[in-house]
């Protein structure tokens, strides 16, 4: 997700695209057909002038919005859908920004742990922030809220914490990892992106244990279902992201391959990105 220019790719002709239809879920999840292919050359979107030269999260909402964290300008870039200019830019407080998440009505929270320990949330159409919650970990790389209302966040601590949007004081509970680095299916090692599917499974990108580790509701022991030491995947090196299509097919960024991984119905096989 830190890659510049920001680009899309264009999908084959008889690709098939639908919002997934599930009103719980809070996530833009369209649904391919098994078939689908992507153009192997990218459209700039942005550029350095709009997202500085260091962009951390890329967030597409289920109105096709697009979010994005300016990290070198400590703001959130937004385009509305159909718009090539930014139609919009929240900035107040915030400091090298990574984690971001958008809600179904328009809330946006912002990892704001750099210096400042904290996860801001800024409610639609308000042009100041509130704090959600107070963390001794440092930045969230990946933020994500599930069915229930509850948010998630990476930290580089190596644990995932979950917080209950729902409860008075939000206080926050363990959801992955020991906080001491390791390859155990307890341990993680520099989280970084996360999804939780309508199950309320917890999928993360272990990054510098080049796996996709899932964590099934209430377990803290995770199964590792792509990379280093899984069967009959995909090699890995540093992944930062992890999301679920409608269908439940993983879309992997594999950093340091410079390459976007897809699972399907035959497998996993590299979708952008491929020598």
């Amino acid at each position: 997700m830190m890659v510049l220019p920001i680009v899309y790719f264009y999908l084959c002709l008889y690709i098939t695209l639908v919002n997934s239809q599930n009103p719980g879920v809070l996530v833009n999840q369209p649904k391919f057909s098994p078939c689908a292919t992507w153009n192997i050359t990218g459209i700039t979107f942005s550029n350095s002038f709009a997202v500085g030269t260091n962009p951390g999260t890329v967030f597409i909402d289920k109105n096709d919005t697009i979010y994005v964290t300016d990290r070198t300008s400590n703001r959130v870039q937004v385009w509305q859908n159909g718009s090539k200019n930014v139609t919009k830019t929240i900035s107040g407080g915030l400091n090298d920004s990574l984690g971001l998440f958008v809600s179904n009505n328009g809330d946006i929270y912002v990892d704001n742990g750099y210096t400042n320990n904290q996860i801001d949330k800024w409610m639609v159409n308000s042009t100041n922030s509130t704090v959600v919650t107070y963390h001794d970990g440092g930045r969230c790389y990946g933020l994500f809220i599930d069915i229930n209302q509850t948010l998630y966040c990476s930290l580089n601590i190596h644990i995932v914490l979950k917080i209950s949007l729902k409860s008075i004081g939000n206080m926050t509970q363990l959801a992955a990892g020991t906080g001491t680095p390791g390859n155990t299916a307890y341990m993680l090692n520099w989280p970084r992106g996360i999804f939780v599917d309508i199950n309320l499974n917890l999928y993360v990108a272990d990054g510098n244990n080049n796996r996709i580790q899932k964590f099934s509701y209430g377990q803290l022991s995770a199964t590792t279902i792509v990379g280093t030491g899984a069967s009959a995947t995909i090699d890995l090196n540093g992944p930062s992201a992890v999301v679920l299509d409608a269908d439940g097919y993983l879309f992997i960024v594999d950093q340091n391959n410079n390459r976007i991984i897809g699972s399907g119905p035959y497998g996993y096989r590299c979708l952008v990105g491929c020598s």
